[in-house]
């Protein structure tokens, strides 16, 4: 495997020392060290992968040095735009590094939601006309390969190194943002989950925030049919609860989003505002951090998150940090949300971490699709 300090220095020593991008479960170890080891200035976790592009291109503007945009290859959707449109050499031809982790690798096993991804990362790479290599788990050959890939960006290329799974070393994040907040996101979710009505239904975004409520409906004895786990397609979540809340107006549906989730489409939420749904409580559970994917900061508890939410249109906006409050908001909601304006966002502020022995759902996607449109339908 390859030493995270070998890597980042070996880019150093070509002078690319600018890193944007979205954490990424088979990059943690690499987002580690850049964490660590370069200043704040110079690495950006950006709102989306797209951004990161973004960020990378006024980097190289202002420089004329290149990049280098991290991400999961779920990502690779949000880059195709500003791949096409801004660093094409057809157009502004703007050099960028892209660090891609390979999930969902042909013959690898994985989550369901990553398999698709796995299969079309490098044809995806091939329709955009970039070139790439599958960075080797030796560091000489490794070092080839950054000279390689330096080589194109001095062409004003976009080249792109895919990682695959146990290609770095393990290291742990030093700086590590610690919060005095006294609630687990679980107990929260499940809180939250436990105050539900009947026909009440949830829509719960990507990562440990899906797991932790199909645990808690597994925990409760219960089957799983009224909530959607949406276990990829991150920061969508609102969405997905909105066209469901637009059609079933005699039920209240609950977005169980991340802080990471939100901030990636945050105009999603303008969206949300504008159609005034009153069965529709958008749950934030914020916790300043990537979880699943290695515990790298989010911006999420130093903005006001109900007051973007009120900016843009939500009727009513809440924010708790301990049981008590969440319990007594709840008991508020449920006994008002009849008479509310809608929508309502709901903030509940949260430690990091989760339970290192968490599983992962035990049906299918379609299972539970199904299991949900028959729910919806009685």
């Amino acid at each position: 495997m390859i030493r995270p300090e070998f890597f980042i220095e070996t880019l150093g020593s070509y002078g690319i020392d600018f890193f944007a991008g979205v954490p990424d479960s088979l990059l943690k170890n690499i987002c580690a060290y850049i964490a660590d080891n370069i200043d704040v200035k110079h690495n950006i976790i950006a709102a989306n992968e797209g951004t990161a592009v973004g960020l990378a291109a006024g980097y190289h503007l202002a420089t004329g040095k290149a990049g280098v945009v991290y991400m999961q290859n779920s990502g690779e959707g949000n880059i195709i735009n500003p791949l096409a449109s801004l660093t094409d050499k057809e157009v502004y031809n703007i050099p960028v590094l892209l660090l891609i982790g390979w999930r969902g690798r042909p013959g690898v096993h994985d989550e369901p939601q990553h398999v698709k991804q796995g299969k079309v990362t490098t044809g995806l790479l091939n329709t955009m006309g970039i070139n790439y290599d599958v960075l080797s788990k030796d560091e000489d050959k490794a070092a080839k390969q950054i000279a390689k890939t330096v080589g194109a960006l001095k062409q004003n290329e976009v080249y792109a190194l895919i990682i695959e799974k146990d290609t770095f070393v393990d290291y742990k994040l030093q700086s590590v943002e610690v919060n005095d907040l006294t609630m687990t996101r679980e107990e929260a979710i499940q809180t939250v989950a436990a105050a539900l009505g009947e026909k009440d239904a949830i829509v719960s975004t990507t990562g440990m925030i899906s797991r932790e409520l199909f645990e808690a409906r597994a925990g409760w004895g219960q089957g799983h049919e009224r909530d959607f786990l949406t276990v990829g397609s991150m920061g969508y979540a609102s969405q997905i609860a909105l066209g469901i809340s637009i059609e079933k107006e005699d039920r209240t549906i609950w977005c169980f989003d991340g802080d990471g989730a939100t901030i990636m489409h945050m105009g999603s939420m303008a969206i949300v505002a504008s159609k005034a749904p009153k069965n529709y409580v958008h749950v934030v559970f914020n916790n300043g951090a990537h979880d699943s994917v290695g515990g790298q900061p989010t911006v999420g508890l130093n903005i006001d998150i109900p007051a973007v939410a009120k900016a843009v249109g939500y009727a009513e906006a809440f924010s708790v940090d301990n049981k008590e409050d969440l319990q007594n908001t709840l008991s508020t909601l449920n006994s008002q949300l009849s008479t509310l304006a809608g929508p309502v966002l709901l903030e509940v502020k949260v430690k990091k971490g989760n339970r290192k022995d968490l599983g992962r759902p035990t049906t299918t996607p379609i299972q539970n699709k199904e299991a949900l449109m028959e729910f919806l339908s009685k």
